[in-house]
């Protein structure tokens, strides 16, 4: 046990020690009802509207995350989607949500940007047909139509998986069906669609009561690829709210995991024009996409999907992965 004379102190300086501790303390109450000193601003542009993709940004902005991190971001819906890189790049903004495949082409066009993190790590494009269709493998296309909406990319896509069924682009006939890829399958217009999103065109068919089937790229003959990646200008890779920025998105990321239900209220309550069954399907749908390190990057993967890009006559040459791509740390 401890006697009452262990508690009291051998020297004497604790007696000078309390005023210190009581300025102190005054010093923090002031402070604490001092005007808080303003947050550093930040301009984000998304990849297209808000939806459940966003679901890591819109929660650190609402569950106060960026905030925390002393930060406050404008979350910018374009009205052009391919326009965010560039204007980033002219610095008109501090960052652009863009994609993996994306990048390799603004390499191909010596924009000054660079990957320095990662939204969604997990490819969301795939090659969809309906269940109950006669489509039950991808050698089945064979003389069949393909819906598609962006030509370029996802030809090279369409084509990989196709080879790996034995086929070619020159077995199928591609239709361009405008961004109306579900329509387009359900009215019969076609019998597949690639570049069907599986967390929105595979949901959408189920509440239209048409399920539909996925074929994934990554699972056939395509490399993995982030899908959702952030963009900053080459000469702002040392500035510190790049890394403040990245560090609330995992905070938020983690968040949403844990709490998927909460989260989702938070995204509803900042945008209730969202709260519909696609919507909600989608959040959880998509959870598991979001990148838990947002910061890290796997070089080999880049270097993987440049030489596909290369295979499919896409860019001409391989560059360093660390001459476009980075962990902001």
């Amino acid at each position: 046990m401890f006697h009452p004379s262990q508690t009291q102190p051998k020297d004497r300086s604790v007696k000078t020690r309390l005023p210190l501790l009581a300025l102190a303390f005054s010093l923090a109450l002031s402070l604490a009802g001092s005007p808080a000193f303003a947050a550093d601003k930040l301009k984000v542009l998304l990849d297209w509207f808000v939806n459940p993709d966003h679901a890591p940004l819109i929660v650190a902005r609402e569950g106060g995350f960026f905030e925390r991190a002393g930060l406050d971001v404008e979350l910018v819906a374009p009205a052009d989607p391919s326009a965010p890189p560039k204007l980033v790049a002219a610095g008109h903004a501090d960052i652009a949500i863009s994609y993996q495949p994306n990048l390799h082409l603004i390499v191909k066009e010596g924009l000054p940007l660079t990957r320095i993190g990662t939204l969604v790590e997990t490819p969301l494009n795939s090659l969809v047909v309906l269940a109950d269709g006669p489509i039950k493998s991808i050698a089945d296309l064979k003389g069949r139509k393909v819906g598609f909406s962006v030509g370029g990319f996802e030809d090279a896509l369409l084509g990989k998986m196709l080879e790996s069924a034995g086929l070619s682009l020159d077995d199928v006939t591609l239709i361009n069906v405008n961004f109306s890829l579900s329509p387009a399958l359900i009215t019969g217009q076609v019998d597949a669609v690639i570049g069907a999103f599986r967390n929105f065109e595979m949901t959408q068919l189920d509440i239209e009561k048409r399920p539909g089937m996925a074929f994934y790229p990554e699972e056939n003959g395509v490399p993995m690829y982030d899908e959702l990646i952030f963009l900053a200008r080459n000469s702002s890779l040392d500035d510190d709210r790049l890394k403040r920025f990245l560090a609330a998105v995992e905070m938020a990321t983690v968040y949403l995991t844990n709490n998927p239900k909460k989260a989702l209220t938070l995204f509803l309550k900042a945008h209730p024009d969202l709260d519909n069954e696609l919507n909600r399907r989608a959040w959880f749908d998509t959870l598991p996409r979001f990148a838990k390190r947002p910061a890290a990057l796997d070089a080999g993967r880049y270097e993987r999907f440049a030489a596909f890009m290369k295979e499919r006559g896409l860019i001409e040459k391989i560059v360093p992965v660390e001459t476009y791509a980075k962990a902001i740390r």
